[in-house]
C-alpha cells in the first residue's frame, strides 16, 4: 500500500498577526493533488492539527473539508491531536466520520487502529499514540490496574510501555505502523514549536519505540528529519515555515511503499506551498535595503530585517519601508558605535557625559542629547557625588 505522512499542521497559527490561512489552504490543495497523482491509500497525520486548543471556525472548517476532499480521492485518512490540540476537539465529529474511513484519536488509548485498504487487500495495523501528557498515561495506566511503582519511573518508560501495548495487534501479514506525537531525543528543535518537556523529564528515549513498526511517523518537530532507532522513525516536519528559526527549510511529506515484513520504500515529496521565511541583513544600511527591494529579491516572502545604522531611523523611514514591501515583519536596527560603547571595558575608559550620551542614545533609538541636558545631568551628578562624600566624611 502506499502510505503518506504528514503532521504539524498548526491550521490557524498567524505570524506576528499576519494570516496564514491562504498558505495553509494551498497546502491543502496540494496535499490533495499529491493524494490523486500519487494514488495514495493512507494519510498518517500525526498531530497539531491545529494551532490551539480554541481554534478559529474557519481552521475547523478546513480540516473538516480537507479530510472530505481527502476520502474523496478513495485515500484512508488516520489523525491524532498533538500538544498544540484539545483532544476532544479533534476527535468530536469521530461518529460522524468513522464508517467513513476517517479515524481520529483524541486521547491516548490501549487500542490499535486497524484500517482495511481495499484496493490492494492489505490491512494497515496502526499504533495510534497522542500527544500523552503525564497526567493522561497516569489515568491510562491507572486504569487497568498498573503496578503504582510503574507510574514514578520516567516518562519515557511509560510511553515505551503504552507503545507495546497497542502493538500487540501487530502480525507478520500486516502493514506494521506506528504514530505519535513526541519529542524524541536527539531531535532538532525550531522557535515555533510548543515545548512538551522540562528539563529533559518530557523527552522519550528511541528504544521507547521499540514495538516493531515497520514505519513510526512522528509529529512535534518542524524540521523533517531522521530518528535514530529500531525500524524507521521520521519526523514529517511542519509543511509551512511557521518562525524565522524555520528560515532556508525545505518543507515536504513522506510518501511510502509498504507491504507486509518489508522495509518501506521512501519519497520524500517537497512542497510549494508557504512563503519562504527569509533574513536579511543590511550591513551598509538603508540604501542597501531599498536597492534588495528594487531587485525584487526573495519577493514574496516574509523577512526579518537587521540593518546597520549610524543615525536613528525616522518614522517616515520606517512607513516607507513597509510601504514598499508588505512582507517585512521585523525591522531591526543595529548601531554598531553603541554596540562597542556597550562593551565593559569602553565604560571604564568613557567619561560621564559621553556615558550620559551613550545610555541616552540607547533609550530614545539613536538620538543626540543637546549640550542644554548634558549640562544639566551633569550638574545633578556632581551634586550627588557631593552629598555622598560629604556624607562618608561624617
Amino acid at each position: 500500500m502506499r502510505v503518506l505522512h504528514t503532521a504539524d499542521w498548526h491550521l490557524g497559527k498567524t505570524l506576528e498577526g499576519r494570516s496564514r490561512f491562504e498558505e495553509q489552504e494551498k497546502f491543502m490543495d496540494e496535499l490533495v493533488d499529491i493524494v490523486r497523482r500519487e494514488k495514495v491509500d493512507l494519510i498518517l497525520m500525526a498531530g497539531d492539527v491545529y494551532d490551539t486548543v480554541n481554534p478559529p471556525a474557519a481552521a475547523e472548517q478546513l480540516f473538516y473539508e480537507s479530510a472530505a476532499r481527502i476520502r474523496a480521492e478513495g485515500c484512508l485518512f488516520a489523525a491524532i491531536s498533538g500538544n498544540h490540540d484539545h483532544p476532544e476537539r479533534v476527535a468530536s465529529v469521530l461518529p460522524l466520520v468513522r464508517d467513513s474511513g476517517i479515524s481520529l484519536v483524541g486521547l491516548p488509548t490501549e487500542k490499535a487502529l486497524t484500517l482495511d485498504v481495499k484496493k490492494t487487500g492489505e490491512r494497515a495495523v496502526i499504533a495510534a499514540l497522542p500527544y500523552p501528557s503525564e497526567a493522561r498515561l497516569n489515568e491510562l495506566l491507572t486504569l487497568d490496574g498498573t503496578d503504582e511503582g510503574l507510574l514514578r519511573r520516567a516518562y519515557s518508560e511509560r510511553v515505551g510501555l503504552l507503545m507495546r501495548k497497542l502493538a500487540a495487534d501487530f502480525s507478520p501479514k500486516t502493514v506494521n505502523l506506528a504514530m505519535s506525537h513526541i519529542y524524541v531525543l536527539g531531535g532538532l528543535e525550531c522557535d515555533s514549536e510548543r515545548p512538551i518537556q522540562v528539563g529533559g523529564a518530557y523527552t522519550v528515549d528511541p528504544s521507547a519505540l521499540s514495538c516493531g513498526a515497520q514505519y513510526t511517523a512522528l509529529g512535534h518537530l518542524h524540521r523533517p528529519q531522521k530518528v535514530k532507532g529500531e525500524g524507521v522513525i521520521r519526523y514529517s516536519g511542519s509543511p509551512i515555515s511557521y518562525s524565522f528559526s524555520e528560515a532556508g527549510q525545505t518543507k515536504s511529506v513522506m510518501l511510502m511503499d509498504i507491504a507486509p515484513g518489508e522495509e518501506p520504500k521512501l519519497e520524500e515529496i517537497y512542497l510549494s506551498c508557504g512563503r519562504q521565511l527569509v533574513e536579511w541583513n543590511a550591513k551598509e544600511g538603508l540604501h542597501q535595503v531599498h536597492n534588495w527591494l528594487e531587485e525584487g529579491r526573495d519577493a514574496g516572502a516574509f523577512i526579518d530585517l537587521k540593518i546597520t545604522l549610524t543615525e536613528a531611523m525616522s518614522l517616515g523611514d520606517i512607513q516607507s519601508l513597509r510601504r514598499s514591501c508588505d512582507g517585512l515583519v521585523h525591522i531591526r536596527p543595529v548601531y554598531p558605535q553603541l554596540e562597542q560603547a556597550d562593551l565593559p571595558e569602553e565604560r571604564v575608559r568613557q567619561p560621564m557625559h559621553e556615558l550620559f550620551k551613550t545610555f541616552y542614545r540607547r533609550q530614545t533609538g539613536g538620538a543626540e542629547p543637546d549640550e542644554g541636558l548634558v549640562s544639566l545631568f551633569m550638574e545633578l551628578a556632581a551634586e550627588e557625588q557631593g552629598t555622598g562624600e560629604g556624607g562618608d566624611a561624617e
